[in-house]
């Protein structure tokens, strides 16, 4: 049977707002050290994905024991980063949703792959999100409505050269027709000012950001 959402816990910005919104039915991917972080806080990966270069031998023989699959490669001689080979395996599954935690970290060119990663999801039709403590990030190239909530801040970016016909509706910082390009910082910081804000796009790729401080 399909999942109906899969949550890949990576090694990056993790804490117990990290399990806040985990569901009976979710299936739990852990990515590297983000195996141990689950095992840690008494949660099942129903698979623990990486080269595992992160962790001790001792931490391994935790993450095998209490893990119902672990798929494990060399830390070297490999071409995708750990965070892409779950998500790979996560949108073979063909879930309605998947959440990505944990991929936001010190490492900037991990993170930015990782918000690049979010085309994957895309490509496939699979809804598909970053989340952390004070940041949800998703990737869009039709149509969007979202709902006002805790994130205070909406920002929009780019991912390709341009994205145009940008309408917001919904917004204290209202757009009509509008054109974003890259290097451009009209997008950022807008506020919803109704119930839901809805964001419709013309051609592109639009990145859409809700952050609070």
């Amino acid at each position: 049977m399909k999942p109906t959402r899969i949550l890949l816990f990576a090694g990056g910005n993790l804490g117990s707002w990290a399990l806040r919104d985990i569901q009976k039915d979710d299936w739990l991917v852990g990515v590297d050290r983000g195996s141990l972080f689950l095992v840690r806080n008494g949660q099942t990966p129903r698979l623990s994905i990486g080269d595992f270069d992160s962790v001790s031998d001792d931490e391994m023989a935790e993450i095998e024991k209490y893990s119902e699959a672990v798929s494990s490669c060399d830390p070297v001689m490999k071409d995708l980063t750990d965070t892409e080979m779950a998500l790979t395996w996560a949108i073979e599954q063909q879930p309605e949703e998947i959440v990505l935690i944990g991929v936001l970290g010190t490492r900037f060119d991990h993170s930015l792959a990782n918000v690049h990663l979010l085309q994957k999801g895309l490509q496939a039709q699979i809804s598909c999100r970053i989340v952390d403590e004070k940041n949800e990030i998703r990737l869009i190239d039709r149509k969007c409505t979202i709902m006002r909530d805790h994130f205070t801040n909406i920002s929009l970016l780019p991912l390709t050269p341009e994205v145009t016909g940008i309408t917001l509706t919904g917004f204290l910082y209202p757009l009509d027709n509008a054109t974003l390009r890259i290097g451009d910082t009209l997008g950022i910081s807008n506020v919803i000012s109704a119930e839901t804000g809805t964001i419709q796009i013309k051609t592109g790729k639009l990145l859409v950001m809700k952050s609070k401080d």
